[in-house]
């Protein structure tokens, strides 16, 4: 049997699907690949957005590596100090470390709710399954959860979770990891998870606990 307050599962980032990879992306930081820690563009659009909105549209413009070093060295004190502090280290993680070994920290530690950290034991929490096993739309919904793992409850939040979901789905198919087909057959998939009771928890698979 396994007793954690943190689920960890970790898997080289060799090992995971590429789908899954680029779902993340598309949820998180399209210009991973592209930018030197930091994304300048993504700033802007998102300052922009806050503007416009009035303040009631604000999103966050961290990319992948700062949210490594956010995660790993530094608190989630939301002040100018922490943030400046965050820009320097994702720049420097980017000089230290190759693309693939900043995303492999990203997804085995990223927090995705249910006490699951990392998206090999959140795949196992949510649907009882392995990364490899997972539907576009099953992917989608674990890549959605980075933004607010506590408020897109697969069962308590479902419309919620769904439309985030949704939006991720759509990310993949404009960025072009996706075809179009595929992402309706997605979005017209329904969000069945282990909480919802229509999957099976990995943990029927596990021995009685009172076996000798």
């Amino acid at each position: 049997d396994e007793f954690a307050r943190e689920r960890r599962l970790f898997q080289p980032v060799s090992e995971i699907p590429e789908l899954v990879k680029h779902a993340f992306i598309s949820a998180e930081d399209k210009n991973f690949y592209i930018h030197h820690g930091f994304d300048p563009v993504g700033m802007a659009g998102a300052a922009w957005q806050a503007v416009v909105s009035g303040g009631t549209n604000v999103r966050g413009a961290s990319t992948i590596p700062q949210q490594v070093v956010k995660n790993i060295l530094l608190s989630s004190d939301r002040n100018l100090e922490r943030k400046v502090k965050e820009l320097i280290l994702a720049t420097r993680l980017e000089q230290t470390l190759s693309k693939d070994k900043i995303l492999e920290l990203y997804l085995n530690e990223i927090f995705l709710g249910q006490n699951s950290y990392g998206v090999t034991a959140a795949a196992q929490v949510y649907f009882a399954k392995s990364l490899e096993e997972l539907s576009i739309a099953e992917i989608a919904y674990l890549a959605a959860l980075p933004k607010e793992p506590s408020n897109l409850h697969p069962v308590r939040q479902k419309a919620k979770a769904i439309d985030r979901r949704n939006y991720v789905i759509r990310q993949m198919r404009e960025n072009g990891y996706i075809t179009e087909a595929e992402a309706q057959a997605a979005r017209a998939e329904d969000l069945v998870t282990v909480q919802g009771g229509g999957l099976p928890s990995a943990r029927v698979a596990m021995p009685p606990r009172d076996r000798k």
